[in-house]
Order: C-alpha cells, then structure tokens, then sequence
C-alpha cells in the first residue's frame, strides 16, 4: 500500500520512517521530495567498466562552481539525496523523478529506484542527461520523491541483518557501485532447448 501525506506524517512522527534533515513543506499528496546534495561522483574518461572490478570514480564538489555543475548531454554521474532515509522493517520505498526535471530531460535513476525496508542512509542517484545540451544541476535542488509503501508484514531479515550482503547500509553521500564484493556468476546454458529454434 502507497502511503498518502497523513500515514507518510504519521510514520514520521512514530520513527518509523525517519528523514533528516525533515523539512515539513516537502511532503507532497504521496510522497515526500527529496533534494540534490552538492558532492558528485563522475566516471574518468577512457577504459571499460567492469563489474567484477572496482570501477574508481572521480569525485565532484558542487560549492567549487558556485554550487551548480554542468551536467553533459548523455553524461551520468552518480550524486545523492541532502536527506538520509531510515526505514523500518514494515516499510520499503522507491526513489521517483520529479515531473519538472523529467521534462528537461533529467533521469533521476537508471534503475536502482528501490529502497529495502531496515534501510538507514543517503540515497545514491544515477542521474542521466538525455536532452541534447547540457543542463545545470544545483546543489538543494528538488531532484526527486520518495515514495513508501506498507508491507503486507514486518520483514524477517530487513536490509542490514546479518549474514545479508547489505553493501550500502548507512551509506553517506554518492557511493559507487560495490558489484565486485563478493561478486560472482551462475552457469549459463550454452545448448539451444529441446525444440528451441536455432
């Protein structure tokens, strides 16, 4: 179930949702917006990028361009929320874009729009240029909204239990992707199937 303003109000006032810095004037008809935090992680020029290695990104402080950044036609960088989330073990969430940037052309997230419930951190953006010149970020912009669901019931090993592998938890500012801990792969068929066209 999608939470409306008075269960996102009332989750906050229990803890069980908790937002910092809350700025009350950000809460929306279902979702609370959240906005653009000045540091950046921008990827180097040349070379591939693997998954299975650790990919070193170059960071990017928005307060030394007067706290904007120039973000290129088809460029992604990863960048993060001012807020820190916490979610409870009843609650999960999903990051969305802002109707406003989204018509400018700026993709909030690639795909990792989805936030596990026992969560707590900053919430690493993918944002992407798609239109075809460069647009201006500013830094305490509203980049996107948060919108939090009710579980059907508690979950037994929220994000963070042990034993998980919760690469992000209590994540502070852009983090860069941490495929390579830990990474690995499955066998892959290398046969057509019986009856598969070839």
């Amino acid at each position: 179930m999608l939470l409306c303003d008075e269960d996102l109000a009332r989750a906050i006032g229990a803890r069980r949702l908790i937002i910092e810095p809350h700025e009350p004037q950000l809460l929306q008809p279902s979702s609370i917006d959240v906005r653009l935090d000045r540091h950046l992680l921008a990827w180097p020029h040349g070379g591939v990028i693997d998954p299975a290695a650790d990919n070193p990104m170059i960071p990017i402080d928005m307060a030394d361009n007067n706290g904007t950044y120039p973000l290129g036609s088809g460029q992604m960088v990863l960048a993060s929320t001012v807020e820190r989330v916490t979610l409870d073990a009843t609650l999960a969430a999903r990051v969305e874009g802002k109707s406003s940037v989204g018509r400018l052309g700026l993709a909030t997230h690639v795909t990792a729009g989805f936030i596990d419930p026992g969560f707590s951190g900053h919430i690493t953006l993918e944002l992407v240029n798609l239109a075809p010149r460069p647009l201006l970020l500013h830094a305490g912009m509203r980049i996107g909204q948060l919108c939090v669901f009710q579980l059907s019931g508690p979950s037994r090993w929220p994000y963070g239990s042990a034993g998980l592998s919760s690469h992000y938890q209590g994540q502070r500012g852009p983090t860069a992707s941490r495929s390579h801990i830990n990474w690995r792969t499955w066998p892959t068929t290398t046969a057509p199937t019986e009856g598969a066209a070839s």
